[in-house]
């Protein structure tokens, strides 16, 4: 009876209940059962057991004893097991992660896949550290793919503009092989000409085009059938390098907006134009106000008051002085009257000149360039003939047809004597015999005068009809700065 009270006790529920326990068990089990709670209790518990079991129950002659208190002091046992329990548990976990060369084998089934040792922490932080360097690593490439797909997306948009700037229609079409279309051979479509004396034809462009290529590339890049570009600026660069005449242009230039008709002749000679009749956009005035107001500007300018038709310009060539200063009366009454009727203006500036001529019925033609002013189209609206060529061109007239040529401040000692005589040369050829060469106000040091341009005008041929020389005083006397000028002729035979 005493291993079946044992059995009963290790069974009972946690509030006094019992478990059932099968009869089976043999007494000599429930004695080393009983001998073991012996042990642990040591005290005959379980009378005290039977005793609590048979209170709980309500029955027993033992009813009228006191009750005890039986749970207090187990349960303050029971606590400080727990708290020890604890403590020695935090304590074996600390060593364990923290000795030196503890081998764990109880776990290593559940760590050996582990590529990092748990209790090594040099280890640690070097993988951390290369963890570390490598995350820096992939920063750094995934910055580059992000500048990467920034530069391929402009390349995209790129693309994108070309293609649809590239239609099909010949009107739209960017045609960027213009310029060796330009420059290029063409085949004659009737085949050899014996005129000619070839199957082909080559369009008329100076030789510097070919030595500015991509220049030349740049000014034909342009919609065909559209609207140029409003490069002049670039354009007469290009011609100064001497790639003149420029190549032709498959486009339309910009037309001025709001144009209104030109005032009539003989008005227009001496009547300041309207702004609404060119395009302003290559220059730095934007009207004629600011054109004809330069002369009071601080600076240098070419031909300076030229745009002030009302000023200096309106008394030009009126009078003779017998000194470097000629008059266009005077020059023409060298000649029978009516003989000199056409003639051209060398760097004529805004064709004063041809003006002073139209109104003694000559025909004068004006050769400028645009320089940070609108000269061409300016001498257009005065009713006068201009031509956009510079000093460096062949002149455009057959030889021995020019009455007069003119040339004041133009041709000077800016230019290569060899390049000067070449010119002369060329003016030479065009006039025709007994014609008249008005050198005006030629630029050079007193050094050069008697050197270089005296014999260079007596090698040319001309005969002077009139020379007048005088030093150009306003920047001191030392500088040794003159001026000529002289009528010259071309001998009659």
């Amino acid at each position: 009876m005493d291993g079946f009270c044992s059995s009963l006790v290790l069974f009972r529920g946690k509030k006094g209940g019992r478990r059932s326990v099968p009869a089976r068990v043999s007494v000599q089990k429930g004695k080393e059962v009983f001998q073991r709670v012996a042990m642990f209790r040591k005290g005959n518990h379980c009378s005290k057991t039977n005793l609590y079991r048979k209170r709980e129950m309500g029955g027993g002659a033992e009813d009228h004893l006191p009750r005890k208190q039986p749970n207090q002091h187990t349960h303050a046992k029971y606590k400080l097991k727990m708290l020890v329990l604890v403590i020695l548990t935090n304590l074996l976990t600390l060593y364990i992660f923290t000795g030196p060369s503890l081998t764990l084998h109880a776990i290593s089934k559940y760590t050996q896949q582990l590529s990092l040792p748990l209790w090594d922490s040099t280890t640690l932080l070097h993988q951390l550290n290369t963890t570390r360097h490598d995350l820096a690593a992939s920063r750094s490439q995934i910055a580059d793919l992000k500048r990467q797909l920034k530069f391929t997306n402009l390349l995209l948009e790129a693309l994108l503009i070309k293609i649809k700037t590239n239609k099909t229609t010949e009107s739209t079409k960017v045609n960027y092989d213009d310029a060796s279309t330009a420059v290029g051979s063409h085949k004659l479509p009737l085949g050899f000409s014996p005129r000619m004396g070839s199957d082909e034809v080559y369009p008329s462009v100076g030789g510097g085009c070919l030595r500015f290529q991509d220049e030349l590339t740049q000014y034909m890049s342009y919609n065909v059938g559209g609207e140029c570009p409003v490069d002049d600026v670039f354009a007469q660069r290009l011609m100064i390098k001497g790639c003149e005449p420029l190549p032709r242009r498959r486009c339309h230039p910009k037309s001025p907006a709001d144009y209104v008709e030109p005032t009539p002749l003989p008005a227009s000679l001496w009547a300041t134009p309207l702004d609404t009749s060119i395009i302003w956009d290559p220059y730095t005035c934007k009207n004629y106000k600011c054109l004809i107001d330069r002369k009071n500007v601080p600076g240098y300018y070419d031909c300076k008051d030229c745009f002030d038709l009302q000023g200096r310009e309106k008394t030009r060539w009126l009078f003779d002085n017998g000194g470097l200063d000629y008059g266009i009366d005077q020059v023409l009454g060298i000649k029978h009257p009516g003989t000199i009727r056409i003639g051209l203006d060398i760097g004529g500036g805004t064709g004063t000149f041809a003006a002073r001529m139209k109104e003694r019925n000559v025909t004068i033609i004006t050769s400028t360039m645009n320089l940070d002013g609108p000269f061409n189209s300016f001498i257009a609206s005065r009713g006068l003939i201009p031509m956009h060529v510079s000093v460096s061109q062949r002149l455009h007239f057959f030889e021995n047809t020019l009455d007069i040529v003119h040339s004041m401040h133009v041709l000077s000692n800016w230019i290569p004597d060899s390049m000067l005589e070449f010119t002369l040369y060329d003016i030479y050829r065009v006039l025709r015999p007994g014609g008249l060469f008005w050198l005006d106000r030629f630029f050079c040091l007193g050094s050069q005068l008697n050197e270089s341009y005296v014999p260079m005008l007596n090698r040319v041929g001309f005969k002077k009809l009139r020379w007048n020389a005088g030093m150009k005083l306003d920047r001191g006397i030392d500088k040794n700065e003159w001026y000529f000028s002289g009528l010259l002729e071309k001998p009659m035979t």
